[in-house]
């Protein structure tokens, strides 16, 4: 048997070069993916967690692996029906969720494993969830650096996605890159186990199992359809133009400045730059000159569009009819908004929260300050910090705390370099540090000390290294 390491590997190469997979079930007779696969999930939380049977992590072996491995090669190996439990989220409602027994998420790990190695380079680069090296950070680090001049934000949350994913498109998709009818039967068989909510079975008619191992990479081969959509058709569509027009306004506004320039009249020449600064350089509302971006996390999906809002609007029936068509799905239409960049603010929907959750729904958290989505499109700030600025205030820099201390540090710097201690006198000795000061200095730090100062100087002589005579 070749090593893991290989097997994935192999696979990788073939995703990265279009070519089909053939024969991918017999991957799964390899004990050295099962080992793999042990090591990634046996320290999860759930782990010691029952399904519908009382089968844990607790007593893995070898031996288990290998009455695994033998039931999918007689390919008698059956998934059971997870058992269902509801947990609460945030916003007040409850989430049904799924929890396999142990074997089951050991061959839904290795199915993981096989699953990423192929479509994990095939996927789009604007795709950021359920990616190795990818997630939050990376969509909000491109949302930063590459939008820029955005007008409208289109936000899109699909309802319920991973509870109404279609079986057979699904299956379809796979089908497309992978050609093997033992591999798609398991897949099938997975899809199908149903589940136990107060022990009685369930047929899942619809969806991927939420807490399956296998579910996110399953979701995310489901969702790269809408991926391959939205780059391929939209884009194209709404992308034209190299830059905007310079803004007619401008223009002549540097023309009066020139001429300005050419007579002399600088009094003018600054007054005409005061007045140049309320103006943009470029045509914000250039009919030649549109752009579309797009980024997705999961089920949430963020568009950036430079144009007219109505155009917005057609992009939106456009998504929502594709998503409808094609794969089955339908458009949360409370969560799913047009926002203006300029004038509003596409925040970030904490996970599990309602519709795009705005920072006024969560109160200041005590001693510290807010985060806020960085979104800058167009000199855009979120909304509290932009009414800050129109109000003529400004948010601090630092935390209160961090402020604190910094004060404290530059109390101390300042009671350093400016004081000096001053010790108690003997008969005859000059305390240390003074002999080289003049009457100023030392009446500066201390003016009870200038009449001691003014007997020393009347006095004897005294050594330069201040010991008794």
């Amino acid at each position: 048997m070749q090593s893991a390491e290989t097997v994935l590997s192999v696979i990788r190469e073939r995703g990265r070069r279009g070519l089909p997979l053939e024969r991918l079930y017999r991957q799964l007779f390899n004990p050295q993916l099962f080992l793999l696969a042990y090591g990634r999930i046996y320290a999860n939380t759930g782990a010691m967690t029952p399904g519908v049977s009382a089968e844990t992590v607790d007593g893995m072996s070898l031996a288990k692996i290998n009455r695994i491995i033998g039931a999918l090669r007689a390919e008698s190996y059956r998934w059971s029906a997870a058992r269902r439990v509801w947990i609460p989220k945030k916003n007040g409602k409850l989430r049904p969720l799924g929890m396999p027994p142990w074997s089951d998420k050991l061959v839904a790990e290795v199915v993981r494993l096989l699953l990423e190695a192929y479509y994990d380079v095939r996927f789009s680069d604007h795709s950021h969830g359920f990616r190795p090296g990818r997630g939050c950070h990376t969509a909000l680090d491109e949302v930063v650096s590459v939008w820029k001049g955005t007008h409208w934000f289109i936000e899109g949350d699909i309802s319920d996605c991973f509870g109404s994913l279609d079986h057979q498109v699904m299956l379809t998709t796979l089908a497309e890159h992978i050609h093997d009818g033992r591999f798609l039967q398991l897949i099938d068989r997975m899809l199908k186990a149903g589940y136990l909510e107060d022990w009685r079975w369930n047929a899942t008619l619809s969806g991927a199992p939420q807490g399956g191992v296998a579910s996110p990479i399953l979701s995310n081969i489901y969702l790269d359809r809408f991926d391959q959509f939205v780059e391929q058709q939209l884009l194209p569509d709404y992308d034209r133009g190299r830059r905007r027009r310079v803004h007619p306004a401008y223009q002549r506004v540097e023309n009066r400045i020139a001429k300005a320039k050419r007579h002399g009249d600088w009094g003018a020449v600054r007054a005409l730059r005061r007045e140049r600064r309320t103006l943009p350089s470029q045509d914000p509302d250039d009919p030649g000159y549109r752009r579309l971006r797009y980024v997705r996390y999961c089920d949430d999906f963020l568009l950036g569009f430079a144009g007219p809002r109505h155009e917005a609007e057609q992009i939106k029936a456009r998504i929502r009819a594709f998503l409808r068509e094609e794969l089955k799905l339908e458009l949360s239409e409370p969560k799913t908004l047009i926002t203006h960049a300029t004038s509003q603010a596409a925040l970030p929907r904490l996970p599990d929260q309602g519709p795009a959750c705005r920072h006024e729904d969560h109160p200041e958290p005590p001693g510290g300050q807010r985060r806020h989505w960085p979104v800058r499109a167009q000199g855009c700030h979120p909304g509290p910090v932009r009414r800050l600025h129109e109000q003529g205030e400004t948010r601090p820099t630092r935390p209160a705390a961090a402020r604190r201390r910094l004060h404290d540090r530059r109390q101390v710097r300042v009671g350093v370099s400016r004081v000096r201690p001053v010790l108690p006198s003997r008969p005859g000795r000059v305390p240390p540090g003074t002999a080289a000061l003049g009457h100023g200095d030392l009446d500066a730090q201390d003016p009870g000390r200038q009449a001691q100062v003014d007997r020393h100087q009347d006095g004897p002589q005294l050594q330069s290294d201040h010991r008794h005579p």
